[in-house]
Formats: C-alpha cells, sequence, structure tokens
C-alpha cells in the first residue's frame, strides 16, 4: 500500500509523458541536479563540483534542492519537474529513500539515467551512486569518540533523519561500532534534527539536562553538528566530548577553539564532480562503477590545516 509520498511521486510520473516538451536533438546536453537543500554550506561545495565538470565536458547542469532537509514532498516536485523537461540525465540525492521510486521508474522507461549522489536510494535503478562510505566514516567517528572518552561512558547520537540513506547509515555505522567494540560505551538515545541546527540545538541541550554524566555527543550532518556545538555552548556544558560531521565555518571554528574535538569530512567537490561526470559517460554508453567511493577523513585540531585535509574542507 502506498503512502501518501510514494502516492504523489506515483501521480507525478503519471504527468510526465503527458506535460513534457520533446528535447531537441540540437540542445545541449542539459543535467539537472535535484539535492537534499541548500541550507548547508556542504550543498554548495557539491555544486562547485558539478559546475566544474559541466565546464570540463561542456554540458548544462542546473542544480537545486529544497529550503531544508525535511521537505520530502518538495523535492519530489523538484524531481518530477526536472524529469519533464526530457534531460538526457539526472542526478538525485535522495531525501527519502523510498518515495521516489516511481519518478525513478519513470525514467527509466524514459532512458533518463539516474545518477544518485550523497544518498543513494533502495533501488537499482541509478547508474552509480557518488557517495561517502558513511558507514565505514560513522564507524571512524565511533573509535575517536571511543578513544577520546577512555573506553567507557554515556553517549548520545543527533542524526539528521531516519529517512535518507545517509541518515541511516551514520547513525547504523556509529551504533554498531560501538555495541561490537566498545560494550562499556552507552548510547543512552538517538534522536532526530531533521538537519536543521536550531531544532538541533534544543535537542542537544534537552539531551544534556536529562544526562549530567553524558560524556559525548555525535552529530550525523553539518547542522546537526553545529546544533550540539551551540547546544554545549548554551547550556555551558564543559568536558563533552563532540565530534560532527561535514565541515563549513562553524564546525572549523569550534574545532579551533577546542569546543568540538573532530569531525568527519567528505570530498563534496568530488561528489558533485563524480556525478556529473558519471552522468557524461552513462549518455555516452560508457561503462560505469556501481558505486563511486569519494572518501573521508578524520580532522581535529591537530591536521585541519594539512593539505590534504584542507583540500575537502569548506566555508
Amino acid at each position: 500500500m502506498m503512502n501518501k509520498r510514494q502516492f504523489l511521486s506515483a501521480m507525478a510520473a503519471s504527468a510526465i509523458l503527458a506535460t513534457a516538451p520533446m528535447a531537441n536533438a540540437a540542445d545541449e546536453i542539459y543535467i539537472p541536479l535535484i539535492s537534499k537543500g541548500f541550507q548547508h554550506q556542504f550543498w554548495q561545495a557539491v555544486k562547485l563540483g558539478a559546475d566544474k565538470a559541466a565546464a570540463e565536458f561542456n554540458v548544462k547542469v542546473t542544480f537545486e534542492g529544497p529550503d531544508s532537509e525535511s521537505q520530502v514532498d518538495k523535492q519530489i516536485d523538484m524531481l518530477a519537474a526536472a524529469l519533464a523537461k526530457k534531460p538526457a540525465a539526472i542526478g538525485f540525492a535522495a531525501l527519502d529513500s523510498q518515495a521516489a521510486t516511481p519518478l525513478l521508474k519513470q525514467a527509466q522507461k524514459d532512458n533518463i539515467a539516474v545518477i544518485a549522489f550523497d544518498s543513494g536510494v533502495d533501488s537499482d535503478i541509478p547508474v552509480t551512486t557518488a557517495t561517502t562510505d558513511n558507514v565505514a566514516a560513522a564507524a571512524l567517528a565511533a573509535d575517536k569518540m571511543a578513544e577520546l572518552i577512555g573506553g567507557s561512558g554515556k553517549v548520545a547520537v543527533i542524526a539528521h533523519d531516519q529517512t535518507s540513506r545517509t541518515g541511516i547509515d551514520r547513525r547504523d555505522g556509529f551504533v554498531d561500532r560501538m555495541a561490537k567494540e566498545y560494550p562499556d560505551v552507552e548510547i543512552v538515545t538517538v534522536q532526530y534534527g531533521g538537519g536543521d541546527h536550531l531544532q538541533s540545538t534544543e535537542i542537544a541541550k534537552s539531551i544534556l539536562t536529562a544526562n549530567p554524566d553524558l560524556k559525548g555527543m555525535f552529530g550525523t550532518n553539518e547542522g546537526s553538528a553545529i546544533g550540539v556545538v551551540n547546544g554545549v555552548r548554551e547550556s555551558g556544558t564543559e568536558g563533552l566530548i563532540v565530534i560532527g560531521y561535514d565541515s563549513g565555518k562553524a564546525q572549523k571554528e569550534a574545532i579551533r577553539s577546542g569546543l568540538m574535538a573532530g569531525a568527519i569530512t567528505q570530498n563534496p567537490v568530488g561528489i558533485g564532480y563524480e556525478t556529473v561526470k558519471a552522468a557524461v559517460a552513462a549518455i555516452n554508453g560508457e561503462s560505469v562503477p556501481g558505486l563511486i567511493d569519494t572518501g573521508f577523513y578524520y580532522y581535529d585540531k591537530s591536521n585541519i590545516d594539512a593539505p590534504e585535509i584542507a583540500a575537502v574542507l569548506y566555508d
């Protein structure tokens, strides 16, 4: 039985053929990218990579996303509108790993190559997914957390969502590593702030109030991590080990000041670049690997200025 989002997606898919203009063979190759949002600097960095590839491969790329990462229905509408233009290929970073399935099936039927980026979908329709190994990256965050709290104690997680592939994988990567390797570390709660730093701030303060003996907190994306930092600052908590994900000005400043112990950084420019590169290859009938691992690093005060780290951080 379809839920509301899947029903709306199916209706949008059925309308595409009736409303879409036919592509002109003389038109330049068009590849729209539908991201998870625009509220984080991460997505601006992904866009930079996509624009770089567009210039290199001489294709037209557009980049858009909803205002916040909680607007699944709005993202579905954007995906439907982009597919209605009959692009040669499309890049898609799903907020909900299942809700877009009817639209993706329509894209497949119309021979529009789908390239998933950052956050994959529960489907074999995408030609490839350009992404971070989020399970491994979050497991590394758990290793660092356990080391910094001395291998025992209470910690908490603020995740951006429980519907996207990144939200699920980062939560599970962290939680599962702790359960397997660090039995004396207790995860007291996993809560979801929608990737919104204001909402995540309030959640962090609530967790800290309920758990005065908490030793550490992990934020699974830029907004979640900034929320944790703000929650710690506003509550006056001292000595808490904070580990984040992504970068951006606020996180970099928190690491330099010592308020945040460290963070996982992805390669957002690389994600955008590889998405467009893979789309062009698929359009040209070239083979594309089923997964494009764009890499990740752990950074802290000791290596934040190292060339290999600085190259993948963003403001």
